[in-house]
């Protein structure tokens, strides 16, 4: 498999840490410009402040996304460690059971696997454990970086006018980028989960809006 093809399968992999970093970075550190924006008039404050927050945002995700699904590997692995004990074996064989039930495997098949399995309970931990991986399909390092890249571009977004523009521009423009990137990830957010686009969207812009209106009051009442 070539560099670009693992590329695409780990980001595949990690959409969901994908889409938590962009709606993170851009909704925490869009509160975190309009509030220290309410405050002052001079863009290069909001600059250093937003970027000093994206950056860091950026970093603390990155760890904690490499953390926790380090944490789950290990978690399996303890699993299929620990499959001799005879209450685990029959927790693994119940769920590959049920899951196959679901499936719509006949209930005479479903018996007779649950019959091998209990005969081989080390066979059921690591079955899951090996169905577990192939589900997630991302390394640790693949989540953090995933993670870390879209929590930063999205944080820098609502960053990036106060660099290049006047104040008042800035705050026009960060909002339609900001408006923008969350529109979109609420469409992708619709469509990789299935679920209504619209509803999805004005959730997305809904917790966005909260943010800012925080940051805003905040910001006032410190000004």
């Amino acid at each position: 498999m070539s560099a670009a093809a693992r590329l695409l399968a780990s980001l595949k992999a990690s959409i969901g840490d994908v889409v938590f970093g962009m709606e993170d970075g851009t909704v925490s550190i869009f509160g975190l410009v309009f509030g220290v924006a309410i405050s002052t008039d001079d863009p290069h404050t909001v600059l250093i402040a937003g970027a000093t927050g994206a950056a860091a945002a950026a970093v603390s995700m990155m760890a904690g996304s490499y953390l926790d699904a380090e944490s789950v590997r290990d978690a399996r692995r303890a699993r299929q460690q620990g499959a001799m004990d005879p209450a685990l074996a029959r927790t693994e064989t119940q769920a590959i059971t049920a899951a196959l039930s679901r499936g719509g495997m006949a209930p005479a098949d479903v018996e007779t696997v649950a019959q091998a399995l209990g005969r081989a309970p080390r066979a059921a931990a690591g079955l899951r454990t090996e169905l577990d991986d192939a589900a997630d399909g991302a390394s640790p390092t693949s989540h953090a970086f995933w993670m870390f890249v879209s929590d930063l571009f999205a944080g820098f977004t609502p960053v990036l006018p106060f660099a290049v523009l006047p104040m008042d521009s800035a705050r026009i423009v960060s909002i339609v980028l900001t408006t923008i990137l969350l529109v979109a990830l609420g469409i992708g957010r619709g469509l990789v989960a299935r679920r209504p686009v619209v509803r999805a969207t004005l959730e997305t812009l809904s917790i966005a809006a909260s943010a800012a209106l925080a940051g805003i009051v905040v910001g006032h009442l410190l000004s």
